[in-house]
C-alpha cells in the first residue's frame, strides 16, 4: 500500500475573485493557477487549499468543508478573530473550544457557505 503524504481539500467557488480576496483577508497567498481562471491555489504556512469555480452553487445548500488540524490553534483563532468576521451569517468565524473528541478547534465559514474547522489535539 503506497503511502500519501497529505490531502489537500478542494472547495467550490461561486467568485474566484470574491473567494480569493476572503481567503487573502485570513492571510493565505493566493493564486490562480488555470488559464481560464477556473481553478486557484491558497496557502497559509503548512495549509493549503485549492479551489475550482462553481457559478451554479448555492451557499444555503452547500455541503463542502474541510478540516485542518494544526500545532497551534490558539495563534490562528487570534488571527482570524481580529479580522472581526461576524459569528452569524456567511461568512462568519465560530468560538474556540475544547470538543468532547479531543480536539480544540473552531470553526470558518467562508463567502460559499464551505465549513473550514481549525483544531488541535488536546
Amino acid at each position: 500500500m503506497q503511502d500519501f503524504d497529505r490531502a489537500i481539500p478542494t472547495l467550490p467557488a461561486i467568485s474566484m475573485e470574491d473567494t480569493l480576496a476572503f481567503y487573502r483577508r485570513l492571510g493565505f497567498v493566493c493564486e490562480v493557477v488555470s488559464p481560464n481562471g477556473d481553478y486557484a491555489i491558497a496557502e497559509h504556512g503548512s495549509l493549503e487549499v485549492h479551489f475550482f469555480l462553481h457559478k451554479q452553487l448555492l451557499p444555503a445548500e452547500s455541503s463542502f468543508g474541510a478540516y485542518f488540524r494544526v500545532n497551534d490553534v490558539n495563534t490562528l483563532f487570534t488571527e482570524f478573530s481580529a479580522l472581526t468576521l461576524p459569528s452569524s451569517g456567511i461568512p462568519r468565524i465560530t468560538k474556540l473550544e475544547n470538543k468532547p473528541w479531543g480536539m480544540r478547534e473552531f470553526a470558518i465559514i467562508d463567502e460559499n457557505d464551505s465549513l473550514i474547522r481549525i483544531g488541535q489535539v488536546l
